[in-house]
């Protein structure tokens, strides 16, 4: 594509109309060239309306294809390697096509770069250990949250199967999850998108609704209390993959919990075992001991156990 047409088509995307002879005036050609112009891109499948008349002319439609990306060779690498990272995130919303779209990309780039592309296969991998747990919805989810609108969807609890109906702010993901901040009732409640099922939007909208940035940007006003954990050497290099535990040092960690969150907090220290030790507060220390000792009941020899 020579540098009118994708400047042509960089104009038509900004969903403003043009006559044919206002383009050509645009470009210091003839009406005959920027109409050839303009059959090219609707023969490469750029959508456009025409409209005739008085008043008409030229404007692309939505979905319409994007211009191409202008890229040396080393960002082409690097969007390569970004589309592939991409494939290993499960549910990755509008990802409909994203197991073809490194592939389509591959084919479009020159012999050279292509050669680069299957050396660095042979260096690089991307390896997703999460949960592989279906999170079909956050398309959905991420397009109410844009809108505003309320999502109703049932959602699955310790307790059972839950008819819900919320107002997404929009997700996030994080250790192999998509979370979902969610306005409901006077309050943010937090979903996990695995868990919701039968998602649809509603009409209802909430125009104060705030976006996901401004809700992560907000203080946690909840009442905290001081932790204090000390780690053996190994315990420390297994918190060390945890960003709860970010900012350890000397094998020690510290910091201020929620109130509410130390019970699951409890649970968190327990996969540490003997490798993490609670110093503050002692209610957190009778969590984790009451852990402990329920997880050596389960053990405990028992008559049935005797042949």
């Amino acid at each position: 594509m020579n540098g009118r047409r994708l400047a042509l088509m960089q104009i038509l995307d900004s969903r403003k109309k043009y006559t044919a002879r206002e383009l050509a005036e645009r470009f210091g050609v003839s009406l005959r060239t920027i109409q050839r112009d303009l059959d090219y891109l609707q023969s490469i499948g750029m959508p456009l309306y025409t409209e005739v008349g008085a008043g008409g002319g030229y404007r692309a439609l939505p979905n319409r294809l994007m211009p191409p990306l202008q890229l040396n060779q080393s960002e082409a690498l690097g969007l390569f390697m970004l589309l592939r990272l991409l494939e290993v995130i499960p549910d990755f919303p509008y990802g409909e096509i994203r197991s073809h779209l490194a592939d389509h990309y591959y084919g479009s780039l020159p012999p050279d770069t292509k050669e680069q592309i299957d050396r660095i296969g042979d260096h690089l991998a991307f390896i997703h250990r999460g949960a592989e747990i279906p999170a079909p919805y956050t398309t959905l989810i991420l397009k109410a949250a844009m809108e505003k609108r309320q999502l109703s969807f049932d959602y699955s609890t310790s307790g059972g199967m839950k008819i819900t109906q919320a107002f997404p702010l929009g997700l996030y993901y994080e250790q192999g999850f998509w979370y979902v901040p969610a306005w409901r009732g006077e309050r943010t409640l937090l979903y996990r998108a695995d868990r919701m099922h039968n998602a649809c939007k509603l009409d209802a909208t909430l125009p104060e609704l705030p976006t996901l940035k401004a809700w992560m940007k907000q203080e946690d006003l909840r009442e905290r209390v001081q932790v204090s954990l000390a780690f053996t050497p190994f315990g420390a290099r297994l918190a060390q993959s945890d960003p709860d535990f970010e900012g350890m040092a000397d094998d020690r960690w510290e910091g201020r919990i929620p109130l509410q969150e130390l019970p699951f907090f409890a649970r968190k220290l327990l996969r540490f075992g003997p490798e993490a030790r609670v110093l503050q507060p002692p209610t957190l220390r009778s969590l984790v001991a009451g852990l402990f000792c329920q997880a050596a009941e389960q053990y405990a020899s028992d008559e049935d156990d005797k042949p």
